[in-house]
């Protein structure tokens, strides 16, 4: 069987990434892969799936609140460089596991996982060759020009953070009226119709910085398409699996289990 493959689920807080670990866990069992759900969130208090490897054993935020005398915010900073330092010993948790693929639930806040200093190495230590990377659009933030382009911005700066490739998925599909659903996959397919969505919408000095971050944007390469994904209907997940392997295995399944 290949080495397992890491999926690292993430996004900006309330896009879904915990749901998506669990409907996604159990569309992969029902359809004869095997994988494992990963809890990376140390300030996790209910989960809708049951983690193999939990980063609670180690660290739990409330633990590190009363320890460091710090608040909420503080302690969240806190437990993701202590995340990094203890890497190796969670990294060990992993070792007698035999999957294809681990599904990694990452903290709630984006920030906390991409932009720490310890990621990159967390990282490493689980296995840089083959972790890849989901990122879940928030349907809500997505529905006006400006939030698609700043989710848009903030997808490309996780991936240069992280240097992984990654998928981008617009999560809670299903919430979305018809007509807005359509516009917002219009806007993807079709960078022109973003532009012009996001030019109506702004006016003056706006209108000037606008066509200057596309042109950005352009340069990059990040303006892609993605797929939407909906949890509660179980949607998406088939292209996902694909794309996976498309990256990892030429599109050839890895071995079920």
């Amino acid at each position: 069987m290949s080495e397992s493959i890491n999926i690292y689920f993430t996004g900006t807080a309330g896009s879904g990434k915990t749901t998506m670990v669990a409907a996604f866990n159990e569309w992969m069992a029902e359809h004869g892969y095997d994988s494992v759900p990963i809890n990376l969130d140390p300030g996790a208090e209910e989960l809708p799936y049951k983690p193999e490897v939990d980063i609670r054993h180690w660290l739990r935020l409330d633990e590190i609140m009363n320890e460091f005398g710090l608040g909420p915010n503080g302690a969240q900073v806190a437990a993701a460089d202590l995340t990094a330092l203890n890497a190796e010993k969670v990294k060990e948790g992993f070792e007698d596991i035999d999957t294809s693929y681990f599904l990694m639930d990452t903290p709630g806040q984006i920030e906390l996982f991409a932009f720490r200093d310890g990621t990159p190495h967390t990282i490493d230590v689980f296995g840089r060759d083959r972790s890849i990377i989901v990122y879940i659009f928030d349907p809500t933030m997505a529905q006006t020009p400006s939030g698609f382009v700043s989710l848009m911005m903030l997808s490309a700066t996780v991936q240069f953070r992280l240097g992984l490739p990654q998928i981008n998925v617009l999560g809670k599909a299903d919430t979305l009226a018809p007509e807005k659903f359509n516009e917002i996959m219009g806007w993807s397919l079709d960078r022109y119709a973003l532009s012009n969505a996001v030019l109506d919408s702004v006016g003056g000095m706006e209108k000037n910085l606008a066509v200057e971050l596309f042109q950005v944007l352009e340069t990059m390469g990040v303006l892609n398409s993605f797929f939407p994904i909906s949890s509660t209907e179980r949607t998406g997940f088939e292209d996902l699996y694909n794309v996976v392997q498309q990256v990892f295995a030429g599109g050839e399944d890895l071995e079920a289990q």
